[in-house]
């Protein structure tokens, strides 16, 4: 059960010889779930070999054009390549009238739905899910209205040792019990109990859930190491340096050692840091910077890919 972030673009405002614009495509399970679409996108995915007929969920955290200037060709290319299947948008109100624009104006022949879901959230909320994955919104701090994402997977239900089911003759209803978490009782003919089968004796869980966390634009703030407590991966933008602490806070940014901080305060495995300024073309003292508050640390870099590897519970 595979859990990729391929990463597409890693600058700000403006793209570079070597730095595209924010957008990554994060593969779970078979899922691909894009994130952001700066310009540029479709030609990162090309280079990737990722399908773009396959993405059926976007994300986007805002509507600078660095985080959305990739959109209007990549719905084009899909119409081109004939999808019919229908792609789900979660993105601010204010985008909207981007989509309308593009539908009305280049929408014409395409032969799939794009069903936009607007986001509102004051808190952490549940904006999608399946049966082993659900897609988490939260809003983040910058000069118009942004969110970010949390894609996690669902607890799974516990698996039943299979040298418990002849030890104790377990029955098809006892084992659905147990891989519901629930402890097995018997009953004497009298109607007191006669055994109790406990799931952790019998049962385990095959695996431990992973989550990927992604805060794109925002200045730091008490509760975002909160919401994404606990993330095997966070992606939180560096902007600046952190001697460019008063310019990060007057561009509703973050430096390298804000992002730091969040990863060690909410406890996550891994920090990926990105959205470069333009003005540096050595990221030597952004990694540095970084690892001197929290040592799981690296730079994202394009056409990467990170695999948050599948951690499983131990059996009998």
């Amino acid at each position: 059960m595979n859990f990729t972030l391929n990463i597409l673009g890693t600058a700000s405002a403006l793209p570079t010889s070597d730095r595209y614009s924010s957008a990554h495509v994060l593969d779970v399970h078979g899922r691909l779930f894009l994130i952001d679409c700066g310009e540029g996108t479709q030609m990162q995915m090309r280079r990737m070999g990722i399908s773009f007929l396959k993405v059926d969920t976007i994300c986007l955290s805002h509507i600078h054009g660095d985080h959305i200037f990739g959109i209007f060709g990549l719905l084009s290319t899909m119409g081109m390549l004939g999808r019919t299947s229908v792609l789900n948008v979660y993105a601010p109100a204010a985008f909207r009238p981007v989509l309308d624009f593009f539908m009305k104006t280049f929408g014409e022949g395409m032969r799939f739905e794009v069903d936009m879901h607007e986001l509102s959230c004051r808190v952490p909320e549940v904006i999608a899910g399946t049966r082993t994955v659900e897609l988490l919104a939260f809003p983040l701090q910058h000069r118009v209205e942004t969110y970010g994402f949390m894609v996690r997977e669902k607890e799974p239900a516990f698996n039943v040792k299979k040298d418990c089911i002849d030890k104790y003759g377990l029955t098809l209803a006892e084992i659905g019990t147990l891989k519901r978490g629930e402890d097995v009782v018997r009953y004497s003919e009298e109607g007191g109990v006669s055994e109790v089968i406990t799931v952790p004796e019998a049962a385990y869980k095959p695996f431990v859930p992973r989550s990927y966390a992604y805060c794109s634009d925002t200045v730091p703030f008490p509760e975002l190491s909160v919401w994404v407590k606990g993330a095997d991966l966070l992606y939180h933008e560096a902007t600046y340096p952190a001697e460019m602490k008063e310019m990060a806070v007057r561009n509703w940014h973050s430096t390298t050692e804000d992002a730091a901080r969040c990863a060690l305060e909410a406890g996550a495995g891994k920090l990926v840091i990105g959205h470069y300024s333009s003005r540096y073309t050595d990221l030597t003292r952004f990694l540095d910077q970084a690892r001197a508050v929290f040592p799981e640390t690296v730079l994202a870099r394009e056409l990467d890919s990170i695999e948050i590897p599948l951690k499983k519970a131990e059996s009998c």
